[in-house]
């Protein structure tokens, strides 16, 4: 497993370590699902015998980092870095994937959950939405409504956010095709110049 912490994360944690009164031998990450997609992250200290044996410890210098059996799928490759901004200050977690290697169900479900939870909201902003037709073979069909119908950028938000998202999380897939018929749409979002 591999996770990093960034310098100012490390140094952040060693001087909150330090302030501790007992003995205190690091963080633990645990992820907590909020849907088979997302997870929100909670960060702890770890005392001198809180580890369990369900733990994966991983080595930093001068602390470990522990993960729990049921976190692992959500904290691979992640980031901890600690930032101190407008916001805030405070640790933060970039999880690159933002999707966990194992949906349940058949393909045409995974699918579903990743249009439902990820790509919908993303494009309701635009007023967009999509729908799944059909499954067949490596290949899911989509509808593409709203807002993307008819949008001159829906080929941009198919190979490079639609297709990215479900290929990712649904590898049995090999190709995303638009089955939308555009020249139907009444109000797209953007228009290209003619």
């Amino acid at each position: 497993m591999k996770i990093t912490v960034t310098d100012v994360a490390q140094t952040e944690i060693t001087r909150l370590i330090y302030e501790q009164e007992q003995v205190i031998t690091g963080v633990r990450i645990a992820a907590e699902a909020t849907s088979p997609l997302q997870a929100n992250y909670r960060l702890a200290f770890v005392a001198e015998g809180q580890d369990t044996g369900r733990d994966t410890a991983i080595p930093f210098d001068g602390f470990n980092i522990y993960i729990d059996g049921d976190s692992v799928p959500y904290t691979q490759d992640i980031t901890l870095d600690f930032v101190d901004g407008l916001m805030g200050r405070g640790f933060k977690i970039d999880n690159p994937h933002k999707v966990p290697p194992h949906l349940k169900g058949s393909v045409a479900e995974k699918i579903q959950m990743v249009i439902d939870e990820k790509i919908n909201p993303s494009i309701a902003a635009h007023g967009g939405h999509v729908a799944l037709v059909n499954v067949e073979e490596n290949a899911a069909y989509l509808q593409f409504g709203g807002g993307c119908q008819g949008c001159g950028m829906v080929d941009v938000t198919l190979k490079q956010g639609v297709e990215v998202m479900i290929k990712e999380a649904v590898p049995e897939i090999e190709s995303v095709r638009d089955i939308t018929d555009h020249a139907e749409g009444t109000n797209p979002y953007y228009q290209a110049a003619q």
